[in-house]
């Protein structure tokens, strides 16, 4: 298996009890999931790893993305549209500045 070039995590808001606490699997963080999936083999950005995430203790910025090895962290991503617009920066090289809340 080939190390793959992104890690794309996305929020599930799991603590170590088991239960979701925080705000991103109600703003169903979780639907990103497949949709990311579909959308990355879509474009042939097959070199992508997608992961669900324990809680990133980000809850007043969620549901929260972050992309590795570049280590953005972005916030608020709560639709398919936002979620392209990562893509779509992501291809191009370059940080999503709009949902960016790290560096």
């Amino acid at each position: 298996m080939e190390k793959p070039k992104h890690h794309i995590l996305v929020c599930g808001s799991f603590r170590a009890q088991g239960a979701p606490q925080g705000i991103c699997h109600k703003k169903e963080s979780a639907q990103l999931l497949p949709y990311l999936e579909n959308e990355l083999s879509d474009r042939g950005m097959t070199d992508i790893v997608v992961s669900a995430t324990a809680c990133l203790n980000v809850c007043e910025k969620g549901p929260i993305v972050v992309v590795h090895p570049e280590n953005h962290w972005y916030g608020e991503i709560d639709s398919e549209e936002k979620m392209d617009e990562i893509l779509d920066a992501l291809e191009d090289g370059q940080a999503c500045e709009a949902y960016l809340i790290s560096e």
